[in-house]
């Protein structure tokens, strides 16, 4: 038996050497098809990709159908995100399918119904929660933005290479935003329905503002740096006094985040140690009732609690 092992051993060597050779290394140079070198030659595409735009152009039309694109569309730009909206749609639909039918492999139809109903809502929260982190983080950097535009005149440049100076320094979102504006106007695009665009896809009150002051220098004249600099202190002390604001506020929605979790983990922890307890209340029609009045109770706490923490400034 012993004297078959060194064989094999060496055939085994061998055969792992020739794939190695054959594989691994690089048999030459590679060549690249005379086709692909022509510029006006089309890459072929594959049946995958057939299929998806052939699904998106699907969409799409029913998307223009239903009145729901040109919405649709501004939800992602103020998302910050670049995928078009038949390919998030598209997206969002095969995550829904998929994530069901695990559901439903895993706990039933219950389950299936479940990750069918919120898959849908988790991407429509997710589009808001960029969005306002988008329109916050542009509030924040606003003052920065209106003092590089305001040293920018002063150096002698213009309006429009102002601007563009801030799509170049200023940190995301406002440099993509301030890029739209100057690849706006370079293709014709009057400037002030550029500003007010933006001011309107950020939600901002202060980019009002300043859309207004630009517009009224570009009527009257003026020195307009003086007048970015005045806007830019007003809008400096209302976000000093925003921070100070959510940051008294922070402990209150702590406490309505403690207050609405409190009632699921105690149901949890029951239910987990004495299951017969909480059994009671499915057992007949009047701890079907206690729930639902439980449920309501929650619901009008979880709004109170809301409406007390949400301060608008």
């Amino acid at each position: 038996m012993s004297d078959l092992l060194l064989p094999v051993g060496v055939a085994a060597v061998a055969a792992a050497l020739l794939v190695l050779a054959l594989v691994v290394l690089p048999a030459g140079p590679a060549r690249v098809p005379l086709s692909r070198l022509d510029p006006t030659v089309a890459p072929p595409s594959s049946a995958l990709a057939g299929a998806g735009a052939v699904a998106g152009a699907a969409v799409e039309k029913v998307l223009v159908k239903r009145g729901r694109l040109a919405g649709g569309e501004a939800a992602l730009e103020r998302a910050g995100m670049s995928m078009t909206l038949p390919d998030f749609v598209l997206t969002v639909a095969l995550s829904t399918i998929a994530g069901s039918a695990a559901g439903y492999l895993l706990g039933g139809v219950v389950l299936a119904l479940v990750v069918l109903a919120l898959v849908p809502l988790g991407a429509k929260l997710l589009l808001s929660f960029k969005a306002g982190r988008r329109q916050a983080a542009f509030a924040d950097q606003l003052d920065d933005s209106l003092q590089l535009m305001a040293s920018s005149l002063r150096a002698g440049h213009s309006l429009l290479r102002a601007v563009d100076a801030v799509s170049q320094e200023a940190a995301a979102p406002t440099s993509e935003e301030f890029a739209r504006i100057v690849n706006e106007t370079r293709v014709g695009r009057d400037l002030n329905d550029a500003l007010d665009e933006v001011a309107a896809r950020m939600g901002s009150d202060d980019f009002t503002w300043v859309a207004q002051a630009i517009a009224i220098h570009r009527e009257v004249g003026g020195n307009l740096a003086e007048v970015l600099d005045a806007v830019g202190n007003t809008i400096r002390e209302r976000n000093a006094i925003r921070r100070q604001v959510k940051a008294l506020s922070a402990e209150g929605k702590l406490s309505a985040i403690v207050l609405m979790a409190l009632p699921f983990g105690i149901l949890g922890f029951i239910s987990m140690t004495n299951p017969g307890y909480l059994a009671k209340f499915t057992q007949s029609a009047v701890g079907y009732g206690m729930l639902a009045a439980s449920a309501a109770m929650i619901v009008i706490g979880g709004l109170w609690l809301k409406k007390t923490v949400a301060i608008k400034f």
